[in-house]
């Protein structure tokens, strides 16, 4: 494959070339070659970047990407692990954001904060100490 300008490089990627400078700032990708003072990507670096926009698309860290590209295999499983426990996670909280929400729309009150006894309850809950991991240990599946 021949050198791509960083142009070619970011509109075959749909990113901006700022952000391939960014990455190369991280030291997550460095161009291939110069020419004319024009930063130059072959094969290699492409999939770099790709893996890159790829995990950013996915809202993986990237300090998860440069792990996966350059640590050891102990390293990069170990940021993979951790970056899937933080997923996990977050799953968890929108799958209760998602149990709050849907039950919120069962209230036929125009006014749930004020006219809603089960939301009525959980705010009470909450302004007397109560936390909001107690009401979701109660509240789970």
């Amino acid at each position: 494959m021949e050198l791509i300008s960083i142009g070619e490089a970011a509109r075959r990627l749909r990113l901006n070339t700022s952000a391939l400078r960014y990455y190369e700032e991280r030291g997550l990708v460095r161009p291939a070659a110069r020419h004319a003072g024009r930063r130059m990507y072959g094969r290699t670096e492409l999939r770099r970047l790709a893996l890159v926009a790829l995990m950013q698309r996915l809202g993986v860290r990237l300090d998860t990407a440069a792990a996966v590209m350059d640590g050891s295999g102990e390293q990069w499983r170990s940021a993979v692990r951790g970056q899937i426990d933080e997923l996990d996670a977050l799953i968890e909280r929108a799958q209760g954001a998602r149990r709050f929400l849907s039950a919120a729309l069962t209230c036929p009150a125009d006014h749930p904060t004020s006219e809603c006894p089960h939301l009525l309850g959980v705010l009470d809950r909450l302004s007397t100490g109560g936390t909001v991991e107690e009401l979701a240990e109660e509240h789970s599946d």
